[in-house]
């Protein structure tokens, strides 16, 4: 039993430890490829190739860093990786409806779970993401975390990170998104493959529209 537990606590401290490397060396480069893009390509068995160019955090416009603030994480540039008021709120929203239709997660955790973790749920999952979310807030500044999520989330099949969404969706370079695609890009994120597919989705629509809105009133992280 004793051996079992250690072996158990060596494969979780190593878990840990690349973890912790990992995002120091993500820190000063972007990822080659991210876990959960490697992982989503072969469980779509997807025939797409893979489109994923890094752009610098300089070259994406601040319209659009607001778009994603607003759709994804209000409080971004104030909370500590963890939005507690947010996760109170989804946990009302599921609580009325009777079925989990809201998450809470913020951009950090989503950042975790793009970089490190796949999509699947489980309590084991939540924990490593918990972990690895406060790796990167104690280790990484705001701007490089939204700069790296900004280049490595799901935007359609094999499509990944804001200047490949740019060139696919508005055949131009990211730095050149207007207001309206920018709102339109940042409405995707949340269910970004059947956006793809069903473009005039009302829902998309209306969604669009809020964070339009929204998005001159986002803070951006100092």
């Amino acid at each position: 039993m004793k051996k079992l537990f250690f072996f158990l606590l060596t494969i979780l401290i190593g878990i840990h430890l690349f973890a912790y490397g990992s995002i120091l060396f993500y820190r000063a480069f972007y990822p080659h490829k991210t876990i959960f893009m490697q992982w989503r390509m072969w469980q779509t068995k997807s025939q797409a190739a893979l489109q994923y160019q890094p752009i610098p955090y300089h070259s994406i416009p601040d319209r659009f860093k607001r778009a994603v603030i607003a759709s994804e994480d209000a409080r971004f540039a104030q909370h500590d990786g963890f939005d507690w008021e947010g996760i109170q709120a989804a946990l009302r929203k599921n609580e009325r409806k009777g079925t989990i239709k809201a998450g809470g997660s913020t951009i950090s955790q989503q950042l975790a779970k793009n970089l490190l973790l796949t999509p699947h749920r489980n309590f084991l999952r939540k924990g490593e993401e918990t972990v690895i979310t406060s790796i990167l807030e104690s280790t990484t500044h705001k701007d490089r975390i939204l700069d790296l999520y900004l280049n490595v989330i799901e935007w359609g099949d094999g499509i990944y990170g804001v200047e490949s969404a740019a060139q696919y969706y508005f055949h131009h370079s990211a730095n050149h998104l207007s207001n309206q695609e920018a709102a339109r890009l940042a409405s995707m994120i949340n269910r970004p493959t059947f956006y793809q597919t069903h473009p005039q989705s009302k829902a998309l629509r209306h969604k669009q529209n809020i964070i339009q809105r929204r998005m001159k009133k986002a803070t951006l992280p100092d």
